[in-house]
C-alpha cells in the first residue's frame, strides 16, 4: 500500500474540511490532496524514476506537507532536512542521499545561492519564492502532469530518509519503507493518541521532523492541522491559537518548549478547556518540570521514546500513568514508559544476552517500526541491526513493572532542547581554528536546555582565544544550535595510556553533584 492512499481517503470521506491552515491561508483536502498529485506527476514529469530522491529545507509551512505526500504519491523518497542547518551540512546529506531535487523556502535562498556549487548532483532546484536560480514551486502544482492517483509500490520499497547524525560525526540516513510509515501511523493512533476527524492539532515544532511525523497519522484521520508561522517558538501565540481555533492536540513538544510555557505563560489568562493531548519526546526532562507541568495543565500528556531508526515509538507514558506518578511522587514518571503494542524491547549485556529486570544495559528494539537500515551505509547498518534487534546506544534497564528506566548513552551523542548533537561534529570544527590545539565537547547539565554543548580548549602555545571567538567561529561552520554554549581552557586533556582523550571523565567533571534523574529518553524525532 502507498501510504499516500491515506490522503486519498480523507479527500474522499472529508473534501470540503480543513486539512492545512496557516495564517489566514485555508487548504481543503480535496485541494491539498489534488496539490499533491500534481507536484508527484510533475516531479515525474522532469524524469525522476520511482526510488529517486527529493530533499527540502523550509521552515514551517503547508508546502512541507505537499511535498512529503507528492513524494509519497510519485513513488520518490522524500528527504527532510532539518531548517536549522548550515548549507554546508545540507550539501553533505542531499550529495549522500543521492537527491536530484531540492525544494526550499525563502528563507534558504541566499544560503544556498552562495554555497550551490557543493550541490553538483541535483538537477533541478525549485524556490516557494522563485529566483533567477531556482525554479518557481507554483510550477508543480499545475494539473497538466497531475498522477490520477497514488502509484503502485511494494511495502519495503523506501519513502523517506530521516538523516540522523551518526557518531562518526556523519549524518546518516534512516531508511523508513512504506510499510514503515504505515505501522508508524497506526502506532501513534492505537497507544499515543487516537486521533478523529473532529481534532484540530497545531503544529509548532519543525514539520521535517517530531511534528511532522505526528500529522501523518492527522491526515490519515482526516484532522485540521493549524501550522504556526512564527519561526521561533512562542509560548502565548500558541495558547492564543489553542483558544482561538479550539485546538484539541499539540502535536510535539520538545521539553525545552515545555519548560518555556512554565516559565514564560500564565496559563490562566487562556481558554485551555479543549485541549487533549500533548505529545512530547525528543530529549530529557526534569521531573520536577514534568511535575508543574501536570499540576498546571492537567490530563493533556503523553511521552513517547524511540529514535528516527524506529520513529514513533519504541515505549510509551501515557495520560493516566502521568496523573497518577505525579499525584504518588512515583519515580515511573521519570521513565520512558513501557514497552509499546507491537514491538519488543529488550536490554542486552555486551554479547547480546537478554538481561534480567533490574539489570542494566543497552537497550534494543525489535518490530516492524525499525527502519529497514541506514541508506548506502551497509557497515553502520550491520553494526546497529545486529541479530534482528535495533541497538539503540542507550543504557537503561526495566523495572518489575515493566516501565523502561534510562540511565545513561553508549554512544556520546548530546541532546539539547530536543536536538541530538553529537561532540565529534563540533570538534571537527573547533579543530581547524588556528589557535586550538587540542578540543573536547561534553553535554553538561542545563535547567533549560537539559544538555547544553560545553567545549574543553587546550589552545596552541602561545596563543589566547577566547570563548566568544571559538563560538562565533563554530557559527559560520554549523548549524547554530550545535554551537557551543560555553567554552572552557585547560593546560591538557586526560587521556588514556593509548592516548584517547578521556571524554567521560571529563564530563563527569560537570556531572558530579548533579542528578540524572530526568524524565523522557532520546530523540524520537533527531
Amino acid at each position: 500500500m502507498n501510504v499516500a492512499t491515506f490522503l486519498a481517503k480523507a479527500a474522499q470521506r472529508f473534501p470540503e474540511r480543513t486539512a492545512l491552515q496557516y495564517d489566514n491561508e485555508v487548504t481543503s483536502y480535496k485541494e491539498f490532496y489534488r496539490r499533491a498529485l500534481a507536484l508527484g506527476g510533475s516531479l515525474r514529469e522532469l524524469g525522476l524514476a520511482k526510488g529517486d530522491r527529493v530533499a527540502f529545507a523550509m521552515q514551517n509551512r503547508p508546502e512541507i506537507l505537499e511535498v512529503i505526500y507528492g513524494c509519497f504519491a510519485a513513488g520518490l523518497v522524500v528527504v527532510p532536512m532539518n531548517a536549522r542547518l548550515h548549507a554546508r551540512e545540507m550539501a553533505y546529506i542531499v550529495g549522500q542521499s543521492g537527491a536530484k531535487v531540492v525544494i526550499h523556502g525563502p528563507d534558504f535562498e541566499s544560503a544556498l545561492d552562495e554555497h550551490w556549487d557543493e550541490f553538483p548532483g541535483v538537477t533541478h532546484r525549485f524556490g516557494v519564492e522563485s529566483t533567477d536560480r531556482a525554479a518557481s514551486y507554483a510550477s508543480l502544482l499545475e494539473d497538466g502532469h497531475a498522477l490520477p492517483e497514488p502509484l503502485d509500490v511494494e511495502s519495503t520499497d523506501p519513502c523517506w530518509l530521516f538523516y540522523t547524525s551518526g557518531t562518526t560525526g556523519f549524518p546518516k540516513g534512516a531508511t523508513w519503507t512504506h510499510r514503515t510509515v504505515r505501522v508508524l501511523v497506526m502506532n501513534y493512533l492505537a497507544d499515543v493518541y487516537n486521533i478523529t476527524e473532529d481534532d484540530v492539532l497545531i503544529h509548532c515544532a519543525p514539520l521535517s521532523h517530531g511534528s511532522g511525523i505526528v500529522a501523518l497519522p492527522a491526515v490519515a484521520r482526516g484532522a485540521s492541522n493549524v501550522i504556526m508561522s512564527s519561526p521561533s517558538f512562542d509560548p502565548a501565540a500558541l495558547f492564543g491559537e489553542v483558544e482561538r481555533l479550539d485546538v484539541t492536540h499539540i502535536a510535539f513538544l520538545a521539553p525545552t518548549q515545555i519548560v518555556k510555557c512554565l516559565d514564560e505563560v500564565d496559563e490562566s489568562k487562556y481558554d485551555l478547556s479543549s485541549l487533549k493531548a500533548v505529545c512530547y519526546g525528543g530529549a530529557p526532562i526534569y521531573v520536577e518540570h514534568l511535575k508543574q507541568a501536570v499540576k498546571r495543565f492537567g490530563p493533556i500528556w503523553v511521552q513517547i521514546f524511540g529514535q528516527g531508526e524506529c520513529p514513533i515509538t519504541a515505549t510509551v507514558l501515557p495520560f493516566r500513568d502521568h496523573v497518577r506518578f505525579a499525584e504518588t511522587d512515583d519515580p515511573r514518571l521519570g521513565s520512558a514508559g513501557f514497552a509499546r503494542t507491537d514491538v519488543e524491547v529488550r536490554v542486552v549485556d555486551e554479547n547480546d544476552n537478554f538481561l534480567p529486570q533490574g539489570e542494566q544495559g543497552e537497550i534494543v528494539v525489535r518490530g516492524d517500526i525499525v527502519m529497514a537500515g541506514y541508506w548506502g551505509d551497509e557497515a553502520a547498518t550491520a553494526e546497529t541491526l545486529r541479530k534482528g534487534w535495533l541497538h539503540m546506544g542507550d543504557v537503561g534497564m526495566f523495572d518489575e513493572h515493566g516501565y523502561l528506566h534510562l540511565l545513561d548513552r553508549t554512544k556520546d551523542v548530546i541532546i539539547s532542547g530536543g536536538n541530538n548533537i553529537y561532540p565529534r561534529e563540533v570538534e571537527e570544527v573547533l579543530i581547524t581554528h588556528p589557535q586550538v590545539h587540542h578540543v573536547v565537547v561534553v553535554g553538561v547539565p542545563d535547567p533549560y536546555w537539559g544538555e547544553a554543548v560545553r567545549a574543553v580548549v587546550v589552545p596552541e602555545p602561545g596563543t589566547s582565544p577566547t570563548a566568544e571567538q571559538l563560538i562565533a567561529y563554530c557559527g559560520t561552520r554549523m548549524a547554530g544550535y550545535k554551537k557551543p554554549k560555553a567554552v572552557d581552557f585547560a593546560d591538557e586533556l586526560p587521556v588514556s595510556a593509548y592516548g584517547k582523550v578521556l571524554r567521560r571523565e571529563v564530563r563527569e567533571r560537570y556531572w558530579d553533584g548533579q542528578s540524572r534523574a530526568v524524565a523522557g529518553g532520546t530523540a524520537s524525532v533527531r
